[in-house]
Protein backbone atom coordinates (compact mmCIF):
# COMPACT_ATOMS: atom_id res chain seq x y z
CA UNK A 1 0.00 0.00 0.00
CA UNK A 2 1.38 3.55 -1.38
CA UNK A 3 2.16 6.36 0.84
CA UNK A 4 0.28 8.73 -1.30
CA UNK A 5 -1.27 11.83 -1.69
CA UNK A 6 -4.48 10.59 -2.01
CA UNK A 7 -4.35 11.05 1.98
CA UNK A 8 -4.43 15.16 1.38
CA UNK A 9 -7.53 14.40 -1.59
CA UNK A 10 -9.46 12.20 1.26
CA UNK A 11 -10.11 15.33 3.62
CA UNK A 12 -11.18 17.48 0.47
CA UNK A 13 -13.58 14.39 -0.68
CA UNK A 14 -15.16 14.72 3.00
CA UNK A 15 -16.28 18.13 2.28
CA UNK A 16 -18.46 17.02 -0.63
CA UNK A 17 -19.56 13.40 -0.01
CA UNK A 18 -22.79 13.50 0.10
CA UNK A 19 -22.79 15.04 -3.63
CA UNK A 20 -20.51 12.51 -4.86
CA UNK A 21 -22.46 9.62 -3.48
CA UNK A 22 -25.54 10.85 -4.99
CA UNK A 23 -24.23 11.40 -7.84
CA UNK A 24 -23.39 7.67 -8.08
CA UNK A 25 -19.56 8.51 -8.89
CA UNK A 26 -20.56 9.11 -12.52
CA UNK A 27 -19.94 12.09 -14.51
CA UNK A 28 -18.14 13.48 -17.68
CA UNK A 29 -14.63 12.53 -17.65
CA UNK A 30 -12.02 15.12 -19.76
CA UNK A 31 -12.11 13.20 -22.91
CA UNK A 32 -8.90 13.13 -24.31
CA UNK A 33 -7.43 14.71 -20.99
CA UNK A 34 -7.35 18.53 -21.25
CA UNK A 35 -4.29 19.45 -20.74
CA UNK A 36 -2.27 16.62 -21.14
CA UNK A 37 -0.19 18.23 -24.11
CA UNK A 38 2.30 20.78 -23.82
CA UNK A 39 1.95 24.26 -24.96
CA UNK A 40 4.20 24.88 -28.26
CA UNK A 41 5.85 27.58 -26.59
CA UNK A 42 5.88 26.16 -22.92
CA UNK A 43 9.59 25.88 -22.51
CA UNK A 44 13.30 25.63 -24.25
CA UNK A 45 14.59 22.62 -25.58
CA UNK A 46 18.10 23.65 -24.22
CA UNK A 47 21.27 21.65 -25.53
CA UNK A 48 24.80 21.55 -24.22
CA UNK A 49 24.16 18.81 -20.88
CA UNK A 50 23.17 20.51 -17.68
CA UNK A 51 24.38 23.82 -18.22
CA UNK A 52 22.60 24.24 -21.11
CA UNK A 53 19.15 22.69 -19.50
CA UNK A 54 20.02 25.19 -16.31
CA UNK A 55 19.80 27.82 -18.83
CA UNK A 56 16.67 27.32 -19.98
CA UNK A 57 13.78 29.62 -19.83
CA UNK A 58 10.36 28.69 -18.05
CA UNK A 59 6.95 30.20 -20.23
CA UNK A 60 4.58 30.51 -17.31
CA UNK A 61 0.74 30.47 -18.45
CA UNK A 62 -2.52 29.83 -16.95
CA UNK A 63 -2.54 26.29 -16.03
CA UNK A 64 -4.78 23.80 -17.97
CA UNK A 65 -7.60 21.25 -16.34
CA UNK A 66 -5.67 18.60 -14.77
CA UNK A 67 -5.35 15.76 -17.36
CA UNK A 68 -6.98 12.40 -17.22
CA UNK A 69 -3.71 10.94 -16.14
CA UNK A 70 -3.85 13.40 -13.58
CA UNK A 71 -7.05 12.28 -12.01
CA UNK A 72 -9.14 15.62 -13.94
CA UNK A 73 -11.17 18.02 -12.24
CA UNK A 74 -11.72 21.48 -13.14
CA UNK A 75 -8.97 24.52 -13.72
CA UNK A 76 -7.41 26.05 -10.87
CA UNK A 77 -8.70 28.83 -9.64
CA UNK A 78 -6.98 31.69 -8.39
CA UNK A 79 -5.68 32.23 -4.52
CA UNK A 80 -7.22 34.76 -2.63
CA UNK A 81 -6.14 37.93 -3.48
CA UNK A 82 -6.39 36.83 -7.06
CA UNK A 83 -3.34 35.17 -7.46
CA UNK A 84 -3.03 32.83 -10.61
CA UNK A 85 -1.66 29.32 -10.60
CA UNK A 86 0.61 28.76 -13.44
CA UNK A 87 1.84 26.29 -15.39
CA UNK A 88 5.17 25.26 -17.62
CA UNK A 89 7.14 22.44 -18.57
CA UNK A 90 11.17 21.89 -17.88
CA UNK A 91 13.45 19.71 -19.79
CA UNK A 92 15.12 17.37 -17.74
CA UNK A 93 17.84 14.74 -19.44
CA UNK A 94 15.92 11.05 -19.60
CA UNK A 95 18.80 9.46 -18.43
CA UNK A 96 21.36 11.60 -16.96
CA UNK A 97 23.95 9.37 -17.53
CA UNK A 98 24.07 11.09 -21.16
CA UNK A 99 22.95 14.29 -20.40
CA UNK A 100 23.54 15.60 -23.91
CA UNK A 101 21.24 13.02 -25.25
CA UNK A 102 17.21 12.71 -25.13
CA UNK A 103 15.45 14.91 -23.06
CA UNK A 104 11.64 14.33 -21.18
CA UNK A 105 9.34 17.52 -20.05
CA UNK A 106 8.30 17.54 -16.13
CA UNK A 107 4.77 19.49 -15.48
CA UNK A 108 5.21 22.44 -13.03
CA UNK A 109 3.00 24.40 -11.76
CA UNK A 110 3.56 27.64 -9.58
CA UNK A 111 1.74 30.77 -7.37
CA UNK A 112 4.35 33.37 -6.54
CA UNK A 113 4.28 35.41 -3.63
CA UNK A 114 2.75 37.54 -1.99
CA UNK A 115 5.91 39.89 -1.07
CA UNK A 116 8.52 39.96 -3.81
CA UNK A 117 10.57 42.18 -2.12
CA UNK A 118 11.09 39.95 0.66
CA UNK A 119 10.50 36.45 -1.29
CA UNK A 120 12.95 34.00 -0.35
CA UNK A 121 12.63 31.54 -3.06
CA UNK A 122 11.03 28.68 -4.32
CA UNK A 123 9.41 26.29 -1.88
CA UNK A 124 8.78 23.01 -4.03
CA UNK A 125 6.35 20.77 -2.64
CA UNK A 126 6.00 16.97 -3.02
CA UNK A 127 3.03 15.23 -1.90
CA UNK A 128 3.95 11.36 -1.92
CA UNK A 129 2.72 8.30 -3.58
CA UNK A 130 5.07 7.78 -5.53
CA UNK A 131 3.22 8.32 -8.04
CA UNK A 132 0.78 11.40 -6.99
CA UNK A 133 1.04 14.46 -9.38
CA UNK A 134 1.62 17.43 -7.38
CA UNK A 135 0.07 19.57 -10.85
CA UNK A 136 -2.84 18.38 -9.71
CA UNK A 137 -3.04 18.42 -5.58
CA UNK A 138 -1.06 21.83 -4.79
CA UNK A 139 -4.01 24.23 -5.78
CA UNK A 140 -6.39 22.27 -3.64
CA UNK A 141 -4.47 23.14 -0.48
CA UNK A 142 -2.64 26.48 -1.86
CA UNK A 143 -4.39 28.08 1.07
CA UNK A 144 -3.41 25.93 3.76
CA UNK A 145 -0.22 27.44 3.03
CA UNK A 146 -0.33 30.84 3.26
CA UNK A 147 1.91 31.73 5.14
CA UNK A 148 4.58 29.88 3.82
CA UNK A 149 3.29 32.01 0.49
CA UNK A 150 3.99 35.36 2.62
CA UNK A 151 7.82 34.69 1.41
CA UNK A 152 7.84 32.34 -0.96
CA UNK A 153 6.93 30.93 -4.35
CA UNK A 154 4.80 27.69 -3.87
CA UNK A 155 5.94 25.31 -6.74
CA UNK A 156 4.95 21.51 -7.27
CA UNK A 157 5.72 19.17 -10.07
CA UNK A 158 4.40 15.86 -11.50
CA UNK A 159 7.93 13.24 -11.14
CA UNK A 160 9.05 11.71 -13.98
CA UNK A 161 6.77 8.91 -14.68
CA UNK A 162 3.85 11.11 -13.43
CA UNK A 163 0.37 13.16 -14.85
CA UNK A 164 1.61 15.26 -17.60
CA UNK A 165 5.54 14.04 -17.15
CA UNK A 166 5.86 11.08 -19.56
CA UNK A 167 3.39 9.21 -17.85
CA UNK A 168 3.85 5.75 -17.47
CA UNK A 169 1.13 3.92 -18.74
CA UNK A 170 -0.22 0.14 -18.36
CA UNK A 171 -3.77 -1.29 -18.44
CA UNK A 172 -6.68 0.36 -19.17
CA UNK A 173 -9.56 1.26 -17.53
CA UNK A 174 -11.97 -1.51 -17.98
CA UNK A 175 -8.85 -4.28 -17.12
CA UNK A 176 -8.38 -1.95 -13.87
CA UNK A 177 -11.62 -1.99 -12.57
CA UNK A 178 -10.77 -6.05 -12.79
CA UNK A 179 -6.97 -5.65 -11.70
CA UNK A 180 -8.07 -4.09 -8.67
CA UNK A 181 -11.62 -6.13 -7.63
CA UNK A 182 -9.83 -9.41 -8.02
CA UNK A 183 -9.15 -11.80 -4.68
CA UNK A 184 -5.50 -10.72 -3.27
CA UNK A 185 -5.93 -12.81 -0.76
CA UNK A 186 -5.99 -16.90 -2.45
CA UNK A 187 -7.19 -19.40 -0.65
CA UNK A 188 -6.37 -22.55 -2.91
CA UNK A 189 -3.98 -23.31 -5.41
CA UNK A 190 -6.68 -21.96 -8.34
CA UNK A 191 -6.89 -18.39 -6.75
CA UNK A 192 -3.41 -17.68 -6.59
CA UNK A 193 -2.50 -18.90 -10.39
CA UNK A 194 -5.41 -16.21 -10.81
CA UNK A 195 -3.16 -13.92 -8.53
CA UNK A 196 -0.49 -14.45 -10.56
CA UNK A 197 -2.03 -13.82 -14.16
CA UNK A 198 -3.39 -10.63 -13.20
CA UNK A 199 0.10 -9.34 -11.67
CA UNK A 200 2.05 -11.06 -15.15
CA UNK A 201 -0.66 -8.89 -17.22
CA UNK A 202 -0.30 -5.62 -15.62
CA UNK A 203 3.61 -5.93 -15.77
CA UNK A 204 3.37 -6.81 -19.34
CA UNK A 205 0.82 -4.33 -20.09
CA UNK A 206 3.66 -1.40 -18.27
CA UNK A 207 5.97 -2.99 -20.09
CA UNK A 208 4.41 -2.63 -23.67
CA UNK A 209 3.04 0.55 -23.29
CA UNK A 210 5.81 2.47 -21.36
CA UNK A 211 9.01 0.20 -21.83
CA UNK A 212 11.64 3.02 -22.92
CA UNK A 213 10.91 4.92 -19.92
CA UNK A 214 10.80 2.46 -16.99
CA UNK A 215 14.41 1.96 -16.46
CA UNK A 216 14.44 6.13 -15.65
CA UNK A 217 11.31 6.76 -13.59
CA UNK A 218 13.27 6.16 -10.18
CA UNK A 219 13.60 8.30 -7.13
CA UNK A 220 17.61 8.90 -7.83
CA UNK A 221 16.81 10.99 -11.05
CA UNK A 222 13.84 12.50 -9.81
CA UNK A 223 16.18 13.87 -6.79
CA UNK A 224 18.69 14.82 -9.78
CA UNK A 225 15.43 16.29 -11.72
CA UNK A 226 14.73 18.70 -8.47
CA UNK A 227 18.37 19.98 -8.52
CA UNK A 228 18.13 20.86 -12.11
CA UNK A 229 14.96 22.33 -11.39
CA UNK A 230 16.31 24.50 -8.29
CA UNK A 231 18.78 25.64 -10.79
CA UNK A 232 16.11 26.69 -13.66
CA UNK A 233 13.99 28.70 -10.84
CA UNK A 234 17.27 30.59 -10.29
CA UNK A 235 17.72 29.21 -6.44
CA UNK A 236 21.12 29.12 -4.81
CA UNK A 237 19.63 26.46 -2.59
CA UNK A 238 16.49 23.82 -2.63
CA UNK A 239 14.08 25.00 0.14
CA UNK A 240 11.50 21.80 -0.38
CA UNK A 241 8.42 20.54 1.60
CA UNK A 242 8.04 16.63 1.11
CA UNK A 243 5.40 14.48 2.72
CA UNK A 244 5.36 10.83 2.73
CA UNK A 245 7.14 9.17 -0.46
CA UNK A 246 8.23 13.28 -0.77
CA UNK A 247 10.49 12.45 2.42
CA UNK A 248 12.35 9.91 0.68
CA UNK A 249 13.05 11.92 -2.28
CA UNK A 250 13.94 14.98 0.01
CA UNK A 251 16.27 12.37 1.85
CA UNK A 252 17.83 10.77 -1.54
CA UNK A 253 18.57 14.65 -2.49
CA UNK A 254 20.24 15.88 0.52
CA UNK A 255 22.12 12.67 0.51
CA UNK A 256 23.18 13.55 -3.03
CA UNK A 257 23.36 17.12 -3.05
CA UNK A 258 23.70 18.16 0.46
CA UNK A 259 25.47 21.79 -0.01
CA UNK A 260 22.72 22.40 -1.90
CA UNK A 261 19.84 22.19 0.31
CA UNK A 262 18.25 25.46 2.19
CA UNK A 263 15.48 25.05 4.51
CA UNK A 264 13.46 21.47 4.12
CA UNK A 265 10.93 19.69 5.74
CA UNK A 266 9.89 16.26 5.90
CA UNK A 267 6.27 15.49 7.37
CA UNK A 268 5.08 12.07 7.48
CA UNK A 269 8.61 10.27 7.27
CA UNK A 270 9.19 7.36 5.34
CA UNK A 271 11.67 4.90 7.28
CA UNK A 272 14.96 4.93 5.23
CA UNK A 273 16.61 1.92 6.72
CA UNK A 274 14.00 -0.40 5.59
CA UNK A 275 13.78 -2.61 2.84
CA UNK A 276 10.84 -2.83 0.53
CA UNK A 277 9.36 -5.73 2.84
CA UNK A 278 10.58 -4.16 5.85
CA UNK A 279 8.51 -1.04 5.06
CA UNK A 280 5.66 -2.90 3.56
CA UNK A 281 5.65 -5.13 7.20
CA UNK A 282 5.43 -1.36 8.71
CA UNK A 283 2.49 -0.34 6.86
CA UNK A 284 0.76 -3.47 8.56
CA UNK A 285 1.44 -2.91 11.64
CA UNK A 286 0.40 0.90 11.02
CA UNK A 287 -2.70 0.42 9.68
CA UNK A 288 -3.50 -2.35 12.19
CA UNK A 289 -2.48 0.74 15.28
CA UNK A 290 -5.13 3.22 13.27
CA UNK A 291 -7.70 0.73 13.09
CA UNK A 292 -7.89 -0.12 16.70
CA UNK A 293 -7.21 3.78 17.61
CA UNK A 294 -10.48 3.97 15.38
CA UNK A 295 -12.16 0.66 16.99
CA UNK A 296 -11.39 2.01 20.73
CA UNK A 297 -13.50 5.61 19.84
CA UNK A 298 -16.15 3.62 18.43
CA UNK A 299 -16.43 1.90 21.62
CA UNK A 300 -16.00 4.79 23.42
CA UNK A 301 -19.08 6.23 22.08
CA UNK A 302 -21.36 3.59 23.34
CA UNK A 303 -24.62 3.24 21.66
CA UNK A 304 -23.20 5.98 19.37
CA UNK A 305 -21.34 3.48 17.61
CA UNK A 306 -22.39 1.92 14.45
CA UNK A 307 -20.74 -1.41 14.44
CA UNK A 308 -21.40 -3.83 17.22
CA UNK A 309 -18.82 -4.90 19.81
CA UNK A 310 -17.95 -3.33 23.49
CA UNK A 311 -14.02 -3.85 22.69
CA UNK A 312 -11.74 -2.97 19.70
CA UNK A 313 -11.09 -6.09 19.67
CA UNK A 314 -14.61 -7.75 19.41
CA UNK A 315 -15.24 -4.81 16.39
CA UNK A 316 -11.86 -6.36 14.90
CA UNK A 317 -13.44 -9.43 14.43
CA UNK A 318 -16.61 -8.36 13.24
CA UNK A 319 -14.45 -6.53 10.66
CA UNK A 320 -12.63 -9.76 9.50
CA UNK A 321 -15.45 -11.38 9.37
CA UNK A 322 -17.23 -9.03 7.32
CA UNK A 323 -14.25 -9.10 4.67
CA UNK A 324 -14.14 -12.73 4.96
CA UNK A 325 -17.88 -12.70 3.81
CA UNK A 326 -17.12 -10.67 0.69
CA UNK A 327 -14.02 -13.22 0.10
CA UNK A 328 -17.16 -15.44 -0.35
CA UNK A 329 -19.72 -13.15 -2.49
CA UNK A 330 -19.32 -9.49 -3.07
CA UNK A 331 -21.68 -7.16 -2.53
CA UNK A 332 -23.40 -4.33 -4.92
CA UNK A 333 -21.12 -1.56 -5.04
CA UNK A 334 -21.69 1.63 -7.49
CA UNK A 335 -23.61 0.61 -10.77
CA UNK A 336 -22.65 -2.16 -11.83
CA UNK A 337 -19.63 -2.69 -9.86
CA UNK A 338 -19.44 -4.57 -6.85
CA UNK A 339 -17.59 -4.60 -3.32
CA UNK A 340 -15.79 -7.07 -3.15
CA UNK A 341 -12.97 -8.20 -0.24
CA UNK A 342 -9.84 -6.44 -1.71
CA UNK A 343 -12.04 -3.14 -2.86
CA UNK A 344 -13.42 -3.35 0.71
CA UNK A 345 -10.10 -3.80 2.04
CA UNK A 346 -8.47 -0.46 0.25
CA UNK A 347 -11.20 1.78 1.25
CA UNK A 348 -10.99 0.54 4.61
CA UNK A 349 -7.53 1.76 4.60
CA UNK A 350 -8.04 5.17 2.92
CA UNK A 351 -10.45 6.26 5.32
CA UNK A 352 -8.18 5.74 8.31
CA UNK A 353 -5.43 8.28 6.66
CA UNK A 354 -7.27 10.91 8.45
CA UNK A 355 -9.21 11.24 11.71
CA UNK A 356 -11.99 13.50 9.58
CA UNK A 357 -12.44 10.16 7.50
CA UNK A 358 -13.35 7.62 10.39
CA UNK A 359 -17.24 9.11 10.69
CA UNK A 360 -17.15 7.46 7.02
CA UNK A 361 -15.75 4.25 8.00
CA UNK A 362 -18.21 3.81 10.60
CA UNK A 363 -21.10 3.83 8.38
CA UNK A 364 -19.47 2.41 5.37
CA UNK A 365 -18.67 -0.66 7.17
CA UNK A 366 -22.07 -0.51 8.60
CA UNK A 367 -23.88 -0.11 5.04
CA UNK A 368 -21.73 -2.58 3.52
CA UNK A 369 -22.91 -5.31 6.37
CA UNK A 370 -26.46 -4.76 5.73
CA UNK A 371 -25.64 -5.22 1.89
CA UNK A 372 -24.61 -1.52 0.43
CA UNK A 373 -20.79 -1.28 -0.15
CA UNK A 374 -21.29 1.80 -2.45
CA UNK A 375 -19.47 4.22 0.06
CA UNK A 376 -16.38 2.09 0.76
CA UNK A 377 -16.06 1.37 -2.90
CA UNK A 378 -15.66 5.30 -3.52
CA UNK A 379 -13.03 5.24 -1.04
CA UNK A 380 -11.22 2.13 -2.52
CA UNK A 381 -11.45 4.50 -6.07
CA UNK A 382 -10.02 7.28 -4.23
CA UNK A 383 -7.29 5.17 -3.37
CA UNK A 384 -6.57 3.44 -6.61
CA UNK A 385 -6.89 7.09 -8.50
CA UNK A 386 -10.18 6.03 -10.07
CA UNK A 387 -11.82 9.09 -10.63
CA UNK A 388 -15.57 10.41 -12.55
CA UNK A 389 -16.59 8.63 -15.18
CA UNK A 390 -14.56 5.39 -15.02
CA UNK A 391 -11.44 6.70 -15.99
CA UNK A 392 -8.17 6.52 -13.83
CA UNK A 393 -5.60 8.37 -13.54
CA UNK A 394 -1.75 7.51 -13.67
CA UNK A 395 -0.68 7.60 -9.74
CA UNK A 396 -0.69 3.74 -9.55
CA UNK A 397 1.17 2.96 -12.85
CA UNK A 398 3.74 5.53 -11.82
CA UNK A 399 3.83 4.20 -8.03
CA UNK A 400 4.49 0.52 -9.08
CA UNK A 401 7.23 1.76 -11.57
CA UNK A 402 9.09 3.99 -9.03
CA UNK A 403 9.13 1.51 -6.58
CA UNK A 404 10.20 -1.91 -8.59
CA UNK A 405 13.04 0.99 -10.50
CA UNK A 406 13.97 1.74 -6.55
CA UNK A 407 13.69 -1.52 -4.73
CA UNK A 408 15.57 -4.69 -5.81
CA UNK A 409 13.73 -6.93 -3.79
CA UNK A 410 11.28 -9.71 -6.17
CA UNK A 411 9.51 -12.21 -4.60
CA UNK A 412 8.14 -15.01 -6.19
CA UNK A 413 4.77 -17.10 -5.37
CA UNK A 414 6.97 -19.35 -2.60
CA UNK A 415 8.60 -17.00 -1.17
CA UNK A 416 5.67 -14.33 -0.61
CA UNK A 417 3.59 -17.28 1.13
CA UNK A 418 6.73 -18.08 3.71
CA UNK A 419 6.32 -14.13 4.81
CA UNK A 420 2.57 -13.92 4.84
CA UNK A 421 2.41 -15.12 8.81
CA UNK A 422 4.22 -12.56 9.76
CA UNK A 423 2.07 -10.17 8.10
CA UNK A 424 -1.14 -11.62 9.39
CA UNK A 425 0.50 -11.76 12.86
CA UNK A 426 1.16 -7.92 12.33
CA UNK A 427 -2.67 -6.78 11.33
CA UNK A 428 -5.58 -9.35 11.22
CA UNK A 429 -7.21 -6.50 8.93
CA UNK A 430 -4.63 -6.34 6.43
CA UNK A 431 -1.94 -8.65 6.70
CA UNK A 432 -2.91 -10.39 4.11
CA UNK A 433 -3.39 -7.64 1.49
CA UNK A 434 -0.15 -5.95 2.20
CA UNK A 435 1.55 -9.73 2.54
CA UNK A 436 0.65 -10.90 -1.19
CA UNK A 437 1.20 -6.98 -2.37
CA UNK A 438 5.04 -8.09 -1.87
CA UNK A 439 5.10 -9.91 -5.52
CA UNK A 440 4.26 -6.42 -7.08
CA UNK A 441 7.67 -6.11 -8.69
CA UNK A 442 7.83 -9.87 -9.52
CA UNK A 443 8.89 -10.30 -13.27
CA UNK A 444 9.26 -6.50 -13.79
CA UNK A 445 11.54 -5.75 -16.52
CA UNK A 446 13.88 -3.40 -14.95
CA UNK A 447 16.18 -4.40 -11.95
CA UNK A 448 16.07 -2.33 -8.96
CA UNK A 449 18.46 0.13 -7.68
CA UNK A 450 18.38 -0.54 -3.77
CA UNK A 451 17.87 -2.65 -1.12
CA UNK A 452 17.09 0.95 0.76
CA UNK A 453 18.00 4.14 -0.18
CA UNK A 454 20.80 6.16 1.58
CA UNK A 455 19.94 9.67 2.69
CA UNK A 456 22.37 10.33 4.68
CA UNK A 457 23.69 14.31 4.21
CA UNK A 458 26.95 15.29 6.14
CA UNK A 459 27.38 18.83 5.49
CA UNK A 460 23.79 19.59 4.91
CA UNK A 461 21.67 22.50 6.49
CA UNK A 462 19.40 21.57 8.83
CA UNK A 463 16.34 19.50 7.96
CA UNK A 464 13.40 19.22 10.36
CA UNK A 465 11.69 15.60 10.49
CA UNK A 466 7.83 15.08 11.66
CA UNK A 467 6.42 12.11 12.86
CA UNK A 468 2.80 11.34 13.94
CA UNK A 469 2.15 8.76 16.13
CA UNK A 470 -1.25 7.66 15.04
CA UNK A 471 0.35 7.81 11.24
CA UNK A 472 -1.13 4.44 9.47
CA UNK A 473 0.68 4.77 5.91
CA UNK A 474 4.37 5.76 7.81
CA UNK A 475 4.70 4.67 10.84
CA UNK A 476 5.87 6.96 13.94
CA UNK A 477 9.45 5.44 14.08
CA UNK A 478 10.54 6.16 10.40
CA UNK A 479 10.66 9.83 11.60
CA UNK A 480 13.41 9.18 14.09
CA UNK A 481 15.04 6.56 11.78
CA UNK A 482 15.12 9.13 8.90
CA UNK A 483 16.66 12.13 11.24
CA UNK A 484 19.06 9.66 12.46
CA UNK A 485 20.34 8.73 8.85
CA UNK A 486 20.32 12.09 7.67
CA UNK A 487 23.21 12.50 10.40
CA UNK A 488 24.02 14.01 13.56
CA UNK A 489 23.25 18.34 13.06
CA UNK A 490 21.12 17.47 9.74
CA UNK A 491 17.88 15.51 11.28
CA UNK A 492 15.94 17.16 13.18
CA UNK A 493 13.75 15.27 15.17
CA UNK A 494 9.46 17.10 15.45
CA UNK A 495 7.31 14.47 16.88
CA UNK A 496 2.96 15.15 16.89
CA UNK A 497 0.96 12.92 18.91
CA UNK A 498 -2.19 12.40 17.12
CA UNK A 499 -3.78 10.50 14.28
CA UNK A 500 -3.39 10.87 10.54
CA UNK A 501 -1.03 10.88 7.70
CA UNK A 502 0.86 14.25 7.71
CA UNK A 503 0.50 16.55 10.45
CA UNK A 504 1.13 20.02 9.01
CA UNK A 505 -1.93 20.36 7.23
CA UNK A 506 -3.30 18.21 10.28
CA UNK A 507 -4.63 21.34 12.55
CA UNK A 508 -2.10 21.55 14.97
CA UNK A 509 -0.86 24.57 16.11
CA UNK A 510 2.13 23.55 17.47
CA UNK A 511 3.08 21.85 14.65
CA UNK A 512 2.56 25.00 12.04
CA UNK A 513 4.09 27.16 13.92
CA UNK A 514 7.25 25.31 14.11
CA UNK A 515 7.39 24.59 10.46
CA UNK A 516 6.53 28.00 9.60
CA UNK A 517 9.06 29.41 12.16
CA UNK A 518 12.21 27.72 10.20
CA UNK A 519 10.85 28.02 6.71
CA UNK A 520 9.99 31.73 7.18
CA UNK A 521 12.47 32.37 9.63
CA UNK A 522 15.65 29.93 9.97
CA UNK A 523 14.25 29.36 13.55
CA UNK A 524 14.78 25.41 13.62
CA UNK A 525 13.02 23.55 16.16
CA UNK A 526 14.90 22.13 19.68
CA UNK A 527 15.74 18.24 18.38
CA UNK A 528 13.63 16.06 20.23
CA UNK A 529 10.23 18.74 20.61
CA UNK A 530 6.65 17.20 20.68
CA UNK A 531 3.68 18.69 19.35
CA UNK A 532 0.46 17.29 21.05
Amino acid sequence: MRTTSTALRAVALAASLTVLLAGGCSGGGDGEGSGAGRPSEASGTARGGLEGLAAQELSWRKCPAPSEAEGGGPTPSPLPGGTPWECSFMDVPLDYAEPDGETIELALIRARSVDQQKRIGSLIFNFGGPGGSGVASLPGFGEDYADLRTRYDLVSFDPRGVGRSVAVECEGDKQLDAYYAKDTSPDDAAEEKAYQRGQRSYTEACERNSGPELPHVGTTNAARDLDLMRRVLGDSRLHYFGISYGTELGGVYAHLFPKNVGRAVLDASIDPTKTAEQASLGQAKGFQLAFENFAKDCVRRGDECLLPGTSAEEIQDWVVALLDRLDEKPIPGIGERDLTQSLATTGIAQTLYSKELWQYLEQGLDEADGGNGGLLLTFADLMNGRGEGGHYDNSMAANTAISCADFTSRYTLEQTKEKLPGFRAASPVFGDFLGWGLMGCDGWPVAGAWTHPDVSAPGSAPIVVIGATGDPATPYEGARAMARALGEGVGIELTYKGEGHGAYNGGNTCVRDAVNDYLLEGRAPAPGTVCA
